[in-house]
């Protein structure tokens, strides 16, 4: 370990680095960090055995601290360093803590104590205002002539470091903990392997685990758990196998990264197998531990046994709840996952995302945007992930005004607009009719990635917008960024749009050819329409026949849409009699292949196809459309007469029509029959 640090930091056993003394804090914003305040009190028998010490011991709050501090002052007490060192330890880390007095305390020390030092950089470390702790360890190293930092100062810094995701300030530590001959302690050298997992710096984590000749468990699970943060379960394994072999026994958090290593792999047997180790082995069940064979359990599909886990847990967190309601929402029991969310004695924004999540998975979106009022109602402070969510269904259900809200809301709160969120703005204003919007958002957006070029190339070519879209794919492709099926399926829909057939055989053929992707039965469907309504339709089923995979529904259905178009009978008669083999009770085929040949001056066998329709008791799907007023979604479905409204928007159709036949007055009554 010490060779291979000096050499990364190119130095030796020097006076301090400059870069340690003169810290420089450009680090990413901080979220405030909270932990449970730990237990300040000590046993030492010079404190027990002192009345006024003993009494400081008992402290409840810092009232009751300064009328002790008075009195040690009186006393003479307070040049004790030891005595001194437990009004910094109360004002540090008790449940009263109060940071600014303690440095006070600290700052009119005249000797303070390496403990006294420690314990305050604890408490900043574990407070909203973590930085401060390097500030205190470079005043410590100035002030404190003869005085060293041991090696409880070390981890607490190095623990600082890696949640702050300082990199080079870890490494200015390290060279301290060098400097000083701590690098064969092995508190201080786990504190090491878990600033370099915590950073991301997982191969020089490895290298310094390797090169330790002290290695206890915490050391094996630092190393085994950064492996699992990373996504690489297969070396978490080897891991483990290694650590099996050098008789080092697993305690929880060891178990905690093998399951969820089995998660990862979606091995079910494997994360079973550890889980009977659990409890042959008796090792506690802690509710990490818990939540983490839950975890692995929904990600393998056995929501039974995740249930009893969740059932037995005496205390759930809401990372236990947020899990269940996961599990539920990924397997389709979305009324489950809402009834589980409805019972939560507390709420914060993952479950509340989660629960959308499984709306949206479920294509329920009105749900989903349901839920969403539910947050705000509880005064639950949405995030970007929230966002991405609710800009998704307001794009599924065409609700503009919620979307638009939502994109003021995203500016109002300075919410960072990552590739994520800049992507669902521009979906959401394409698929709700508003292009010129989607255009600017994406020209705004600091971010784009192939997603985002995909979402505004798709929008284009729904709006008609041919050559912009092509333009779109064509300049994608020139900064280097790699179309996959989705934006040529978008690029072909805008060649279809704009009945461009050479451009699209061009784009077509570079799919494979240029891109090695292979086309599925959607891009076959765009092509086979593209050739169709150019009237190519000779071409259009030759490319059918010559398909390496099955032709789905959508392809015939393109063909058959060609065929009507141009009124080529014969061939439209082949390509329905293919869709009712596919789907025989697809109502709608059967009414469209009745209107072809009527159209055709066919009667008796367009009287033929009705005929059959009724014998086989095939009904035509309902129509359903849907219209967003004052940010509320209405949707209308043929012959549902439930809306509160229905005689006003009966008379409003009937006044429409009116217009725009120029006929006379229509009665209502048959108007309600022709609506069914």
């Amino acid at each position: 370990m010490v060779i291979f640090i000096l050499r990364s930091l190119n130095c030796t056993r020097k006076p301090y680095p400059n870069f340690i003394l003169g810290f420089s804090f450009q680090t990413r914003s901080l979220l405030p960090y909270k932990e449970q305040p730990t237990n300040w009190n000590t046993t030492h028998s010079f404190i027990l055995s002192n009345p006024l010490l003993c009494l400081l011991e008992k402290c409840r709050s810092m009232t009751q601290m300064k009328q002790l501090q008075t009195q040690m002052i009186i006393t003479g007490l307070i040049s004790d360093g030891l005595a001194a060192s437990r009004l910094v330890a109360f004002c540090a880390i008790s449940e009263s803590r109060n940071l600014d007095y303690c440095k006070r305390i600290l700052n009119n020390l005249q000797n303070p104590t390496v403990f006294s030092w420690n314990v305050t950089i604890r408490g900043y470390s574990e407070s909203e205002n973590p930085k401060e702790s390097f500030l205190l360890y470079r005043e410590m190293l100035r002030r404190s002539k003869g005085l060293r930092p041991d090696n409880y100062t070390y981890p607490l810094l190095l623990k600082c470091c890696a949640k702050l995701s300082l990199v080079r300030v870890g490494l200015g530590v390290i060279a301290h903990v060098i400097h000083l001959g701590f690098e064969s302690d092995v508190y201080v050298n786990n504190a090491v392997i878990h600033v370099f997992v915590s950073c991301g710096e997982l191969d020089e984590a490895h290298k310094v685990f390797d090169e330790s000749c002290l290695r206890d468990l915490v050391s094996w699970n630092s190393i085994i758990n950064g492996y699992v943060r990373s996504g690489r379960p297969w070396e978490t394994l080897r891991l483990y196998g290694q650590m099996e072999q050098e008789g080092i026994k697993p305690d929880e958090v060891t178990m905690i990264g093998m399951i969820s290593s089995c998660a990862q792999l979606e091995n079910l047997n494997l994360g079973m197998k550890f889980h009977r180790y659990v409890e042959e082995n008796r090792i506690k069940m802690t509710v990490p531990l818990s939540n983490a064979l839950m975890d692995m359990y929904v990600k393998c599909g056995n929501m039974d046994a995740a249930e009893s886990l969740f059932d037995k847990m005496a205390k759930k967190t809401i990372v236990s709840w947020t899990t269940m309601i996961v599990g539920y929402g990924k397997h389709g029991c979305v009324d489950d996952a809402k009834k589980l969310f409805d019972e939560m004695p507390e709420k914060d924004v993952v479950p509340c995302n989660a629960m959308i999540g499984g709306y949206i998975h479920a294509r329920r979106f009105k749900d989903a945007l349901a839920v969403f009022h539910e947050m705000q109602a509880m005064k639950i402070k949405p995030d970007g992930v929230t966002m991405v969510y609710c800009l998704s269904a307001c794009s599924q259900l065409g609700a503009l005004d919620l979307g638009i809200w939502i994109h003021h809301y995203i500016t109002k709160h300075n919410l960072s607009i990552n590739v994520a969120l800049g992507t669902a703005l521009v979906d959401v204003y394409a698929k709700c009719g508003n292009i010129s919007k989607a255009l600017q958002v994406f020209d705004e957006i600091p971010i784009r990635n192939s997603l985002t070029w995909t979402a505004i190339i798709v929008g284009l070519a729904n709006h008609g917008n041919a050559h912009d879209a092509i333009s779109h794919f064509w300049e994608m492709i020139k900064i280097g960024l790699t179309p996959d099926d989705v934006t040529f399926l978008g690029v072909l829909s805008a060649c279809c749009h704009g009945g461009l057939v050479d451009e699209g055989r061009n784009i077509f053929s570079q799919m494979r050819s240029k891109f090695n992707i292979f086309p599925k039965p959607k891009h076959y469907c765009c092509m086979v329409d593209l050739l169709g309504r150019a009237g190519l339709l000779e071409e259009a089923e030759e490319l059918i026949k010559n398909m390496p995979i099955e032709a789905d529904d959508g392809v015939w259905g393109a063909l058959f849409f060609g065929c009507r178009i141009h009124g080529n009978v014969e061939m439209g008669e082949r390509a329905a009699l293919k869709l009712l083999e596919l789907d025989p009770s697809d109502g709608g085929i059967y009414v469209l292949l009745a209107s072809m040949y009527w159209e055709a001056k066919m009667f008796g066998k367009s009287m033929e196809v009705r005929k059959l329709m009724k014998e086989r008791g095939v009904d035509k799907t309902p129509g359903c459309s849907s219209i967003e007023v004052d940010g509320n979604v209405y949707e209308f479905i043929i012959r549902d007469k439930s809306h509160p409204q229905h005689q006003r928007i009966i008379e409003c159709l009937v006044h429409l029509t009116n217009q725009l036949e120029g006929s006379e007055d229509v009665d209502i009554s048959s108007f309600y029959y022709s609506l069914g």
